[in-house]
């Protein structure tokens, strides 16, 4: 088995999708960890605030086969992929952050550049994983938080999951 941490966010009817999301991935993975909730503003594009988490699961699955898995409960939840990419408003991000101790560039980026870049996606991991490494740089997701220079506000939000 192999530990995946999952960012999971929206901002489109956000408590609904994210609440769907973390039901979706619980019917997927059996038992389900999940982070605080925050909200925050959106990162390069106008318009309403997300909610984002982290969530941890143990698989069994490849990583090929989990992002696959992963995109399909996206698709089968109602995510739409602007034609090309880019920023957007969502619906429901599952975002496969880590897995295991995987560094690769195929079929993702693992990990993800967003753990370093976004304390929308740090600052959950942080609290759900402090002692845990990340991969490729050996430090703490707890000493990564401690130094994260600047972002967008991150406002916690109680939401029953």
């Amino acid at each position: 088995m192999t530990t995946a941490y999952v960012g999971i966010g929206s901002n489109l009817e956000p408590a609904a999708h994210v609440r769907a999301g973390v039901t979706a991935l619980r019917a997927e993975f059996g038992e389900v960890a999940c982070s605080p909730v925050y909200e925050t503003e959106p990162v390069g594009f106008e318009g309403p605030p997300f909610l984002n988490l982290v969530a941890r699961l143990e698989t069994d699955l490849a990583l090929t086969d989990l992002v696959d898995r992963l995109h399909a409960i996206e698709d089968r939840l109602g995510r739409q992929r602007p034609p090309g990419g880019g920023m957007g408003n969502r619906s429901l991000d599952l975002d496969l952050l880590l897995f295991g101790d995987c560094v690769t560039t195929e079929p993702v980026t693992l990990p993800r550049r967003d753990v370093l870049e976004y304390p929308f996606v740090l600052k959950p991991l942080a609290d759900m994983a402090p002692s845990a490494r990340h991969p490729a740089l050996g430090r703490t997701f707890a000493e990564l938080w401690a130094e994260f220079a600047d972002g967008p506000e991150l406002r916690p939000v109680a939401l029953a999951l």
